[in-house]
């Protein structure tokens, strides 16, 4: 899959726990040296609890405040960037529509989503958003305690050339899951256990697909699981499809 090296570049993220606290820091390093217009936008409604600065990027100094504004302000600051953050749960197809569009109708845009959620209900909303796009790249990350994978979807001109996540992992599409504000304090209070490990070698798989992205203007790898355990990473190697550039 070829992608055009010179386009601008916006990149939502939505969750800023456990997987999105690792990738911020390497995706804003990564982007501010590109020579091309790029934006980042987090977007979390949750705040830093004590339990939180066990496994997440996140230090005492920062409990009681909004995730996604510590992520945006420390880094995209760090390295020159503009600051763009949304302190809210993204949970309205129409909210990330609006969000994924292109901010300039002169200019084409590569634009990014990336996934870094902890229920499925959320995955849904992302997956039907992805379908109504006719342009959209969906880097979706899931992990348990010491397993995951990371799924590269991709629509081009009205065209799914790469499966997202749900299509892959189609017990996703399941309702059994909630948003996060439709959880009750009992509910919010017990989570899928994970690790600080699985964490950060889900958010090393996600950015090396933006690198491979944006800075070789290729990837050959369609989706990665990988385990902790065995600190491997097996990469699913891209369907044989006809060559398009973006």
């Amino acid at each position: 899959m070829k992608f055009s090296l010179e386009k601008a570049v916006k990149i939502i993220m939505i969750g800023a726990g456990g997987t999105g606290g690792y990738i911020a820091p390497h995706l804003y390093r990564l982007l501010h040296t590109l020579n091309r217009t790029v934006k980042v936008i987090i977007a979390d409604g949750d705040i830093v609890e004590q339990k939180n600065i066990v496994r997440q990027n996140f230090i005492c100094s920062d409990l009681g405040r909004n995730k996604a504004r510590v992520l945006a302000e420390r880094y995209a600051s760090a390295f020159g960037m503009e600051v763009y953050y949304i302190p809210e749960f993204i949970e309205s197809e129409i909210r990330l529509l609006e969000l994924l569009k292109p901010d300039s109708y002169y200019q084409q845009e590569l634009v990014i989503l990336i996934g870094a959620v902890d229920n499925n209900k959320s995955r849904q909303m992302c997956h039907n958003v992805f379908q109504k796009l006719d342009d959209i790249i969906y880097i979706d990350s899931g992990n348990g305690q010491y397993t995951g994978q990371v799924v590269c979807g991709i629509r081009c001109r009205g065209k799914t050339y790469y499966k997202p996540v749900a299509d892959i992992y189609t017990d996703i599409l399941e309702n059994t899951d909630k948003f996060p504000t439709e959880l009750s304090c009992a509910e919010t209070a017990i989570s899928a256990p994970q690790s600080i490990v699985a964490n950060i070698m889900a958010a090393t798989a996600v950015i090396s697909y933006i690198y491979n992205i944006l800075v070789l203007g290729t990837i050959q790898v369609e989706r990665v699981t990988f385990s902790t355990k065995t600190v491997n990473m097996k990469p699913i190697l891209e369907p044989k499809i006809t060559k398009i550039k973006r």
